[in-house]
């Protein structure tokens, strides 16, 4: 595994230090600053990017409806 080494002032460091509960820096680095495209955010910004054409927004309202109105559905009681 390669490493790297960083500098970050001391008070940084004292935070960092108090969320270790016996893990190692780079657990508590990757506990708490989640990998990226992994958060909601990260989707949102990533659809900015994406057209959807309005017969693909038509074909998924047909089977969105075809799903509600599938009889498995409903109760047969």
């Amino acid at each position: 595994m390669a490493v790297k080494t960083i500098t970050i002032d001391m008070e940084a460091y004292d935070r960092l230090s108090r969320l270790k509960d016996g893990d190692s820096f780079s657990q508590v680095i990757k506990k708490y600053l989640p990998a990226a495209g992994s958060t909601a955010g990260d989707l949102l910004a990533a659809l900015d990017d994406v057209e959807v054409s309005e017969r693909t927004v038509d074909g998924i309202a047909a089977v969105v409806q075809e799903r509600r109105d599938h009889p498995v559905r409903e109760p047969a009681w």
